[in-house]
């Protein structure tokens, strides 16, 4: 394993792993493995990818939360530039963990990767002025297969850094800043996903 360290079950969550590679650069620049399998699996993580994904969002954007009903993905994200606070919420029925969160900031200068297993909501928001964000999956997508959750949901109770507003029962971003004064920008669809225990019963 002498590419990457793995940081295991982070947040005292089982599966979510945070991914630091080994990052050789000199006064001409620098090189990294971004993804190897062969350390993957030496660090117990074996995940065949199928997909590569990539996106790019203005300051203040926030995607999520977003999970897949049928299809349930598996995602290695990561940020090539920029900075983004990175967010999974465990929604595996039966966990000890069921319904906790862990967000990690993932930027172009940590170059640290966030695992994230099946049976999990995903978000993120921008904290620079451009980020552009990769990540790989293990299936394939699905249209019409996306679920999700509000992304401000008190029993979930995210804390969204630079994040200023009050909840108002709703996704909805309206009145919601960045501590600059950027307004907070979702899309329609995720303004209007209900919280945890509307989306799901066990």
């Amino acid at each position: 394993m002498g590419q990457i360290k793995v940081e295991k079950n982070v947040g005292g969550i089982e599966g979510l792993c945070v991914i630091t590679p080994a990052v050789h650069g000199d006064n001409r620049g620098y090189f990294m493995e971004t993804y190897s399998q062969r350390d993957m699996q030496e660090a117990g993580i074996d995940i065949i990818f199928v997909q590569d994904n990539q996106s790019c969002s203005t300051k203040g954007v926030l995607r999520g939360l977003h999970f897949q009903k049928q299809y349930p993905q598996t995602k290695l994200v990561r940020v090539i530039k920029g900075r983004v606070f990175d967010v999974a919420v465990d929604l595996r029925s039966g966990s000890d963990t069921y319904g906790k969160w862990y967000g990690v900031e993932l930027t172009e200068e940590n170059k640290k990767q966030f695992l994230i297993p099946k049976g999990f909501a995903h978000g993120f928001l921008v904290l620079s002025d451009v980020a552009e964000f990769c990540y790989k999956c293990d299936d394939f997508y699905h249209p019409n297969d996306e679920g999700g959750m509000a992304w401000n949901d008190p029993q979930i109770a995210i804390e969204w850094p630079e994040v200023k507003g009050e909840y108002n029962g709703t996704a909805s971003a309206e009145g919601y800043t960045l501590t600059d004064g950027t307004k907070l920008n979702l899309s329609d669809k995720d303004q209007k996903w209900s919280g945890i225990k509307d989306t799901f019963s066990f």
